[in-house]
C-alpha cells in the first residue's frame, strides 16, 4: 500500500487533498469512517451535480453521454434504478448459473491446452471467461467482446484524455443503443429481455437507460473479475504456500477469494461523494458543497480491522471487507464474482497443476496507470 495512506490514516485519517483539476477533496481512509460515507444518505453519488469531485479528467463529461448510471444515482431513484435487476444477481440465481460457468472455465482451458505455450493468461483465459458470462447474462453475441474490450480498456485508462474518454464513450452508447434495439426486435431468456418486457408492461421502453445498465453490467462485469483472475493466478504462484492451502482443502477457496479481493481492493476509488448538507464523518465537519473521497483500498489494509492487513493470508475472514462498497451502493454483481473466482482458481490448478509463470517476476507490467488495478499482461507455461 502506498506509505502516504498510512500516514494519513495514522496522523489525519479524513484530511483535505487536491484533485488533478486543482478542486479540493476530503479523503478518508479509515474503515468505519470509509463504511460511515458510503452509507450516508447526505453524501451524493450523483456526478451530474457541477461540483461533482474529477480524479479522472473527462470522466465526468463521458459521463453524461449516456443515461445516468444507477451507480450515480441517489435515494429514491437510485432505489427505482436498482430494484427491477436485484433478482437477477440473487444468490439463488448466482448459483444456478455455476453449471454453465463451470463449462466456460473448462472450455477456455481445453483451448489454451491446445496453444504453443508459453501463453498470455490475460488474453487466453482471464479476459474471455468473464466477458463470455457476462455475455450470456445480458443475451449479447459473444463475437463482438473484443471491440468492446478494447473501447473499455480505453476508457478505463487514467491517462487518456477527456476528448478520447468522450470519443469512447460515444462509441459505447451507439454499442449499446444497437444491443437494446435488437434485443426489443428478437427477446430472448437474459437479462435484457427480461428489463425490457418489464418497463413494456410498466407502459414503455427507456432506452437510453436500458443501454446504460447494460454498460454498466458489462464493465463492471468483466474488467473487474478479469483483474481479480490475473492478481490471483499471480499470487499464488508467487507464494506457493497459499496455493498449497486450496489445492489441500477447496473449501477454503470461498475465504482465499475475499482475502484477495481484500488485499487488492482494484477500484480503489469507487466512492467519490459530494455532500448535499453539513454531515459529521470521524469528528470532521464536512460542510454542504465539499467533496469526500472514501479510500476503499485504504480502508481494506486498516489494521484496527484486519490484523497484519499488508499479508495475504488465506485463513483471514476477510468476507466484511469493502472491495464491493458498502451501503446502498454496494456491488450488485458481487456474488456473481465471487463465485467466478472461485470456480476459475480451482479449476485452473486441477487441471494446470505445473503452471508457473513464463517470466520473471520483476518483467510483469502492473495498472498502475488505470482505473482498475491489476496486469497488463501474465505469461504461463506448464
Amino acid at each position: 500500500m502506498p506509505p502516504v495512506y498510512t500516514k494519513f490514516r495514522e496522523e489525519s485519517p479524513i484530511t483535505q487533498v487536491v484533485l488533478p483539476d486543482g478542486g479540493k477533496a476530503w479523503l478518508v481512509t479509515k474503515y468505519d469512517d470509509v463504511r460511515a460515507v458510503m452509507a450516508n444518505p447526505k453524501l451524493s453519488s450523483d456526478r451530474r451535480a457541477p461540483d461533482f469531485p474529477v480524479v479522472v479528467p473527462g470522466q465526468n463529461a463521458a459521463l453524461a453521454k449516456h443515461a445516468p448510471f444507477m451507480i450515480i444515482l441517489d435515494g429514491a431513484e437510485h432505489a427505482a434504478a436498482r430494484r427491477p435487476v436485484i433478482s437477477e444477481f440473487s444468490v439463488r440465481r448466482v448459483a444456478a448459473m455455476k453449471p454453465r460457468i463451470q463449462e466456460i472455465v473448462d472450455g477456455f482451458i481445453d483451448d489454451m491446452l491446445k496453444m504453443p505455450k508459453p501463453v498470455d493468461l490475460n488474453q487466453v483465459f482471464s479476459l474471455p471467461v468473464p466477458s463470455l458470462v457476462v455475455s450470456e447474462i445480458l443475451g449479447m453475441p459473444y463475437e463482438g467482446h473484443e471491440y468492446f474490450m478494447e473501447l473499455a480498456e480505453i476508457l478505463l485508462r487514467r491517462t487518456t484524455d477527456e476528448q478520447g474518454r468522450i470519443a469512447v464513450s460515444v462509441e459505447l452508447r451507439k454499442y449499446m443503443d444497437k444491443l437494446v434495439e435488437e434485443k426489443i426486435e428478437n427477446p430472448g431468456d437474459d437479462l435484457l429481455s427480461r428489463q425490457i418486457e418489464l418497463q413494456r408492461q410498466q407502459g414503455g421502453i427507456d432506452r437510453p437507460q436500458l443501454a446504460s445498465l447494460c454498460l454498466l453490467v458489462l464493465l463492471a462485469g468483466h474488467e473487474t473479475t478479469a483483474n481479480m483472475i490475473n492478481l490471483g493466478v499471480f499470487s499464488m504462484l508467487t507464494k506457493p504456500e497459499l496455493l498449497a492451502e486450496i489445492k489441500a482443502d477447496p473449501s477454503k477457496t470461498p475465504k482465499a477469494v475475499d482475502e484477495l479481493l481484500r488485499f487488492y481492493t482494484i477500484p480503489d476509488f469507487g466512492a467519490h461523494r459530494l455532500a448535499l448538507d453539513d454531515v459529521e464523518i470521524g469528528g470532521v465537519l464536512i460542510r454542504k458543497g465539499e467533496a469526500v473521497i472514501a479510500s476503499t483500498f485504504a480502508a481494506n489494509r486498516d489494521p484496527a480491522v484486519f490484523d497484519d492487513p499488508e499479508e495475504l493470508d488465506f485463513g483471514r475472514d476477510a468476507r466484511h471487507h469493502v472491495a464491493f462498497g458498502y451501503g446502498p451502493h454496494q456491488c450488485l454483481g458481487q456474488n456473481l464474482g465471487r463465485l467466478e473466482l472461485q470456480v476459475v482458481f480451482d479449476t485452473l490448478f486441477r487441471r494446470l497443476p505445473e503452471l508457473r509463470l513464463a517470466v520473471p517476476e520483476e518483467e510483469l507490467s502492473f495498472k498502475s496507470d488505470a482505473l482498475v488495478y491489476g496486469l497488463y499482461e501474465l505469461p504461463v507455461t506448464w
